[in-house]
């Protein structure tokens, strides 16, 4: 017998960084952000060995432990071992973890993990949790055992999965489902294209500074995010009206305000690819993420998407398909799992 659970990645589209303290306690913040076809996947396979052992299937790797004098963090897989500390080790056996993207991508897999591990373990344990438990359960062991810098859409996306408008008030979080048409999503899915720039990044410095520039009233920073907010509340109505022409123009201006919240938000090579969209006919995209590396997010007419691609190809991007989805994070049993 297996259990298993799989959480979606997102992207998102306009208002983050309001999620990220101080703002969402001072000015309330606001995103619009959906769910796509790239996931974190977990399955845990018990026996009766006294030892429990972690593969991450991405680096080819596999930790042991034994019991929870063995969940010290030294930057090994703590998000893993923070969970743990939270939910409860699980018995002996293997745990296995695969992810469609890498850390820093920009696409939230920090959290998306920790979701999708909250979820695997309140499953095994018979500890039925809503979907806003779960994702609450995943920002504190982040944000508060871990002290990871960063905002709260990303454990809310994977949890709910699907279109969202989400808004951020002190500690309260309230995700709105968008209710848009199929034929608006169809367009989205044509004319929108994922270009992953060659390289990730640590979004904790990027945030600090972000941080301290809003709390320091440095520059623009604080400005850049209330016309931010703003944006988000536009671009949901673009998408509700499918006004899709409007959404990629809006991209464009969201990445403009973006990169005022700090001076490391992007560097020359991620600047060539997007100057490079821009000059194929792209109306408009966006980096994910903190910045810094990661995927650009680009909406340019699907007639042109191919041109597109050929120019950025060689810069040094790469074009990754997806396609949207529109569940959250699931758990399953299998009791029929080869090797059992």
């Amino acid at each position: 017998m297996e259990w298993r659970s799989r959480a979606p990645l997102r992207i998102s589209f306009a208002g983050g960084g309001t999620d990220v303290s101080p703002y969402p306690e001072t000015k309330g913040g606001c995103v619009i952000n959906s769910t796509i076809n790239h996931y974190i996947t977990s399955s845990f396979r018990p026996d009766s060995s006294n030892d429990l052992r972690v593969h991450s299937l991405d680096f080819d790797t596999i930790a042991h432990f034994g019991d929870r004098n063995d969940l010290t963090y030294d930057g090994n897989l703590d998000l893993i071992k923070a969970t743990f500390l939270r939910m409860g080790m699980p018995p002996s056996g293997d745990l296995y973890i695969m992810s469609d993207a890498p850390p820093g991508s920009g696409l939230g897999s920090s959290s998306t993990l920790t979701v999708n591990l909250v979820a695997l373990l309140a499953s095994l344990n018979r500890e039925p949790l809503t979907d806003y438990e779960t994702a609450k359960l995943a920002y504190q062991i982040e944000r508060e055992d871990l002290g990871i810098p960063g905002g709260r859409q990303d454990q809310y996306a994977a949890t709910f999965g699907g279109f969202n408008f989400m808004e951020f008030t002190g500690d309260r979080t309230i995700v709105n489902p968008l209710k848009i048409k199929k034929d608006v999503i169809a367009e989205l899915e044509a004319n929108l294209s994922l270009c992953f720039t060659g390289h990730t990044r640590g979004s904790a410095k990027i945030i600090e500074d972000q941080t301290r520039n809003i709390v320091e009233r440095k520059g623009r920073a604080e400005d850049a995010m209330d016309r931010t907010k703003d944006l988000a509340m536009r671009m949901k109505n673009c998408l509700i009206l499918g006004e899709t022409e409007e959404f990629g123009r809006l991209l464009h201006e969201g990445w403009v305000l973006k990169k005022e919240f700090s001076d490391k938000m992007s560097n020359e090579a991620i600047d060539r690819l997007y100057e490079g969209a821009m000059g194929t006919g792209a109306l408009g995209g966006k980096l994910l993420g903190a910045g810094g590396g990661g995927y650009l997010l680009l909406y340019i007419p699907f007639f042109r998407k191919r041109d597109m691609a050929r120019k950025l190809e060689g810069l040094g991007g790469k074009i990754v398909p997806f396609n949207f989805e529109f569940s959250g994070v699931r758990t399953w049993v299998v009791r029929d799992a080869l090797g059992t």
